[in-house]
């Protein structure tokens, strides 16, 4: 369990970074076609401001999911409490773990759960019946990447207590 968990969490992590440099990559290129557009022949399309902006959002969440990843996330309780093979290093794992938890799972719940419960008034519940007015799709493919980066998260966290060091997640990337 504990290996499936680990390859899990380094696979996912791969592809997320790739997904991750795509999402850069449309976002740095209909931003230049906006300013190309503007500049140029002063007639920009509307729709590039929207790509750009759902692009960065995917990013902005991916990339999170790859820096808690790697451990380049703000550490919590680091400077209180270094890093130690003893007890009051796992004391300090679990405490990272809880605040991350209390983060994550609320968010989690609710992109599913509405206030007053049932499915039908979560957050993507919600999100589905609106359409992106300039590029005409429906708003919860865009909004789905919150409870997927935190779904990630989860997964990772995981890893983290099965054992992953960041020192193998970034000598996985260099190789």
């Amino acid at each position: 369990m504990r290996n499936l968990i680990l390859s899990l969490s380094n696979g996912l992590h791969q592809a997320v970074r790739r997904i991750a440099v795509l999402a850069v990559c449309v976002m740095f290129f209909t931003v230049m076609i906006q300013i190309v557009a503007r500049y140029v022949f002063s007639s920009p399309p509307i729709w590039t401001e929207d790509v750009a902006r759902y692009a960065m959002v995917w990013t902005g969440l991916l990339g999170a999911t790859l820096s808690f990843k790697t451990r380049s996330d703000a550490v919590l309780m680091q400077s209180v409490l270094p890093p130690r093979p003893n007890v009051l290093g796992l004391v300090s794992e679990a405490i990272q773990s809880a605040a991350v938890l209390t983060f994550v799972l609320p968010v989690l719940y609710f992109c599913f759960i509405g206030l007053r419960g049932g499915f039908a008034k979560g957050y993507l519940a919600r999100q589905s019946g609106l359409t992106a007015d300039t590029l005409g799709i429906p708003m919860v493919w865009i909004s789905v990447s919150v409870p997927l980066a935190m779904i990630i998260i989860l997964l990772h966290l995981a890893a983290r207590w099965a054992g992953d060091q960041p020192e193998a997640v970034a000598q996985s990337q260099l190789d």
